[in-house]
């Protein structure tokens, strides 16, 4: 089936980049899923998401950092404790489906919470340790559930009232890099399974990564940016729910 979906998937890729980089994420809950539609073997498929992830993070890290909205002092906390916990979550196979389904539930939480209160409370950092433990939480469950850990960062910088919306996607795009970079690093024979269509799927993700990170660093206004950042958790969680 894998044959002929070749172009659907590269489609698929370049609309999920696009909307997940506009918010500062990197795809992985959507590449993962379109794969999961087109019943790519697993094998392939955290890799070819990782790898994915690391093209768009990159960019998104690059474009959100450029426009301003990047906190070197907020994000080293987070990534200190996540890194090496994602590389510790990358070489596990995920538990049950029912921890999946717990996961999926708070991201959906957490976008109505988004769509709802439209209105920002003041931001104020978070303390250093409460930071590196976060980031260790959030880095175990990325490299569980084989994502960068973006989708678990957002809301919980946002609803700790810790960084503005923008700022929101510049840390978050940083953070998804490292650990999807961590996350690989731990599972390095993985690699042996990337798909030869992948030149073709990374160029999709790349333009997508280079669109969306335009739009959500420099065009598009805080009240759209918090919608698509909702609609974005409402994909991600139901991707963990019923994938």
């Amino acid at each position: 089936m894998l044959e002929h979906s070749t172009e659907l998937l590269a489609a698929a890729f370049l609309v999920a980049a696009v909307l997940y980089a506009s918010v500062g994420h990197a795809g992985a809950s959507g590449y993962l899923a379109a794969m999961a539609f087109v019943g790519m073997p697993t094998p392939m498929m955290r890799p070819t998401a990782l790898v994915l992830n690391i093209l768009v993070a990159s960019i998104a890290t690059i474009r959100f950092s450029r426009a301003g909205f990047f906190s070197w002092r907020l994000f080293w906390p987070f990534a200190l404790g996540s890194v090496p916990l994602a590389y510790i979550g990358g070489v596990i196979t995920l538990p049950g489906h029912w921890y999946r389904t717990l996961v999926g539930l708070v991201l959906w939480v957490a976008a109505v919470r988004l769509w709802l209160d439209i209105r920002m409370a003041a931001t104020h950092a978070p303390p250093m340790v409460t930071a590196i433990l976060c980031g260790a939480g959030i880095g175990f469950l990325a490299g569980l559930t084989g994502t960068g850990g973006g989708i678990f960062l957002s809301p919980l910088l946002l609803f700790m009232g810790w960084a503005h919306i923008r700022e929101t996607g510049g840390v978050s795009a940083a953070f998804i890099l490292v650990n999807s970079l961590a996350g690989l690093a731990g599972n390095p024979a993985s690699l042996s399974h990337l798909p030869p269509q992948l030149p073709l799927w990374a160029c999709a993700a790349v333009v997508g990564g280079l669109i969306g990170a335009e739009l959500g660093s420099r065009r598009i206004g805080t009240p759209t940016f918090r919608r698509l950042l909702g609609l974005v958790l409402l994909v991600a969680g139901a991707k963990l729910i019923f994938a």
